[in-house]
């Protein structure tokens, strides 16, 4: 949606188009345009049709006018790209229908409900308003031909009605990730100068801090070394080697189990030294504005579907720095936690009856443990991960065993997933979003386990090996970033009339920053809406998505 001068304000052009692209109407010039929209939006709740939510939205917001719907033709495009095997193509904006080329890509998962899941097709695809033309009706034009082709591609793919789904998730996504940056994460920025000073001390005008000097002598004077840098990998595992230590990296994980003086001091050194230079003080200055941090989002920036950031580290804030993520006066968050999302996730999509019955309990890992594992819960546990994660050695083995023969079903979902992987095939989530071809490495997908304990380090092998596991966890993982999406789109959609506004969402976790007497009824809200993500995506399922709802006035207060 852009203007006659190219920009989101003054004056423009739209068009109604049909669900085919067609022309409803002839394009109408608007003098104001902000003010032209918020008309129609409050007039009629149209899906708004334009190239992308990243463009304009933010305009939008700044003059007051938010809209319900959109289409965003972008991220739709990247979608169906990726669903054709040309994964990674620069998003096609032209206006001439793409022409469909590249590796051979599977088929859809086949439908095990009586009606694929999903909006149906003629909801998404309704009468849109498409956005004024830059220059004449062109932009209008090639907008509604490359509209009218994407509708075509999506009615074409093995499950129209998943993929329609994800279409219609992703664009609400845009819309909320513009919505978040916009309101901002309320943060108290004496409170994290506070923090940062009694963990690190007080800043130093060159260097680090008075903390990270202190832990630094400490790890040379246990190596019994001068000049050595903990925050160089190379020169860490340089000195453990010279005690007799060999190590494979300095990941917390695998330092906590080694047996070394230097180990202490050089963990806190590692957790200090990421707060400092992550969310330190130059952070602080540089995010922190009238009282909120205002990331740029990203959705869909990770290829599994989960989102990601343009600086600012808002997907992983530490949680000692969550002490500054205070409500407003009178205010409260509303934060909810899918639990075992992943887990449940594999459980509603292999269609396996047993493991599906498990995922009706409040404890997953529990229902598991009384049904197959003889009421270990730890066993139980490392099985569904090992499965989904690709652990095949030590105590994971005799714990598969046991999953393979009473859930298989469910293991053989994965299992596939991995030998399609390890061909150098792809495959699909459940709404239909494609993983990228082997020539993208497994790591940089962004997958990683849910906590650590190295379920999904590379355990060596060819590269099939680890294409193999890439595949397994993304058939779940990008199915529950999915989840996550419809659970985001309809609690926005439920929150209209509130002063609510999301402000926070971390792949599985929402947050919501509300008057106080607005609170239990946003947490309602978002459990609903958690149950009604479920039922759209995978229909009357067994399988339950359970939260952990708190509402707090401090964001590290929350579950």
């Amino acid at each position: 949606m852009v203007s006659d001068d190219g920009s989101w304000h003054g004056s423009g052009r739209w068009q109604d188009v049909r669900p085919d692209g067609t022309p409803a109407g002839a394009p109408v010039r608007v003098a104001d345009l902000p003010a032209a929209i918020a008309a129609r939006e409050a007039a009629e709740h149209p899906r708004w049709l334009w190239a992308a939510t990243t463009e304009g939205y933010p305009t939008l917001l700044r003059a007051g006018v938010r809209v319900r719907r959109c289409h965003d033709v972008e991220l739709t495009e990247a979608l169906l790209l990726g669903h054709a095997g040309r994964w990674g193509e620069p998003r096609a904006l032209a206006a001439a229908r793409a022409r469909l080329t590249g590796a051979p890509v599977p088929a859809d998962p086949p439908p095990r409900l009586p009606q694929p899941p999903g909006f149906a097709q003629g909801a998404l695809f309704e009468a849109m308003s498409g956005p004024p033309a830059a220059a004449g009706s062109g932009v209008l034009e090639a907008l509604a031909q490359v509209y009218a082709d994407q509708h075509a591609r999506i009615g074409a793919t093995g499950q129209p009605g998943r993929f329609a789904l994800l279409v219609a998730a992703e664009s609400a996504g845009a819309l909320v990730g513009a919505e978040m940056g916009h309101a901002g994460l309320p943060w108290r920025a004496d409170i994290h100068d506070q923090l940062l000073r009694e963990l690190l001390g007080a800043p130093q005008p060159v260097g680090p801090p008075r903390r990270l000097a202190e832990l630094t002598a400490e790890i040379n004077e246990a190596f019994g070394v001068r000049g050595l840098h903990p925050d160089s990998p190379a020169e860490v595992l340089r000195a453990f080697s010279r005690a007799g230590i060999e190590v494979p990296n300095t990941r917390a994980w695998v330092l906590r189990q080694v047996e070394h003086p230097a180990v202490k001091p050089l963990l806190e050194y590692k957790e200090l030294y990421r707060i400092w230079t992550a969310h330190g003080w130059a952070w602080r200055d540089a995010w922190i504005s009238e009282g909120r941090f205002r990331p740029e989002y990203v959705p869909g920036g990770v290829v599994s579907g989960r989102w990601a950031t343009r600086g600012g580290g808002a997907l992983q804030v530490p949680k000692v720095v969550r002490r500054a993520v205070v409500a407003d006066p009178g205010w409260r968050f509303v934060v909810a936690d899918a639990g075992q999302l992943e887990p449940r996730v594999l459980a509603a999509v292999s269609g396996d009856s047993r493991l599906a019955r498990a995922g009706a309990a409040g404890d997953l890992y529990a229902a598991l443990a009384t049904d197959s594992f003889g009421g270990d819960r730890a066993k139980a546990k490392i099985a569904l991960l090992g499965a989904m994660y690709g652990q095949t050695g030590g105590a994971a083995i005799p714990a598969l065993a046991v999953l393979r023969q009473s859930y298989p079903t469910a293991f053989e979902y994965v299992e596939a997933a991995a030998r399609t992987g390890e061909a150098g095939g792809l495959v699909r989530s459940w709404l239909g979003r494609t993983c990228p071809p082997a020539s993208t490495a497994w790591r940089d997908a962004g997958l990683e386990p849910p906590e650590e304990g190295g379920s999904a380090e590379p355990q060596g092998g060819a590269p099939g090996r680890a294409r193999g596991r890439f595949t397994r966890n993304f058939v779940i993982q990008a199915t529950a970033a999915e989840w996550a999406l419809v659970l985001l789109a309809t609690l926005r959609t439920a929150l209209e009339g509130l002063r609510a506004e999301l402000v926070l969402f971390v792949h599985d976790e929402v947050g919501v920053h509300c008057p106080a007497e607005e609170a239990e009824a946003v947490a309602e809200a978002v459990r609903v809406s958690a149950g009604r993500a479920g039922e759209l995506l995978f229909g009357d399922t067994a399988v339950r998505f359970p939260l952990d709802v708190s509402i707090v006035e401090c964001y590290a207060d929350a579950k």
